[in-house]
């Protein structure tokens, strides 16, 4: 099975979506590709970071470029690193005891933040996005002037259907 992740670029900025495998979790740099001078696909000698692929899901709606807070996650992963090393401790010092069942360490580890996907613009580039544009004065007086001659024909239609029926009774 497969699923569509986030690709983001070094300042966590969304690029596109990638088909990884349903397994994928976390975040996971990607390299810059170079190209050969036959066009093939070669490997640089020293490879440059293009961005990061995100298997944690965008949970905010409505965001217009997403952004993943990469320095929010390296909180989370340092806080996660933490919680398994004193989780460690806690169990070797168990196993020293005599492995008693009451006093069994839990491997305990912190929440996910909810945050880490958050607007990559700011409310002026929103506005600017969003706005309606302004009808152009010259498109608005060619509309009148059309709205205006329509309405001219349908009137001389109108005359000509009258003038037609009473042709039509003249008989």
């Amino acid at each position: 099975m497969s699923k569509l992740v986030p690709k983001v670029n070094t300042d966590g900025l969304y690029l596109e979506d990638e088909v990884v495998d349903d397994a994928f979790s976390g975040v996971v740099p990607f390299y810059a590709e170079s190209v050969g001078k036959q066009g093939d696909i070669v490997a640089p000698e020293k490879p440059e970071l293009a961005g990061y692929t995100v298997g944690v899901p965008i949970t905010t709606p409505g965001l217009y470029k997403p952004r993943f807070d990469l320095s929010a996650w390296d909180t989370y992963q340092d806080a996660v690193y933490e919680a398994q090393e004193a989780y460690i401790a806690a169990l070797d010092a168990w196993q020293a005891k005599g492995r008693i069942v009451e006093e069994q360490p839990l491997n305990i580890a912190p929440k996910q933040p909810d945050n880490l996907w958050t607007e990559g613009l700011t409310p002026e580039q929103i506005a600017e996005l969003t706005k309606q544009p302004e009808p152009q004065p010259k498109l608005r007086e060619e509309l009148t002037n059309t709205q205006i001659a329509m309405a001219d024909m349908y009137e001389q239609m109108l005359a000509m259907q009258a003038e037609l029926k009473v042709l039509k009774e003249g008989r």
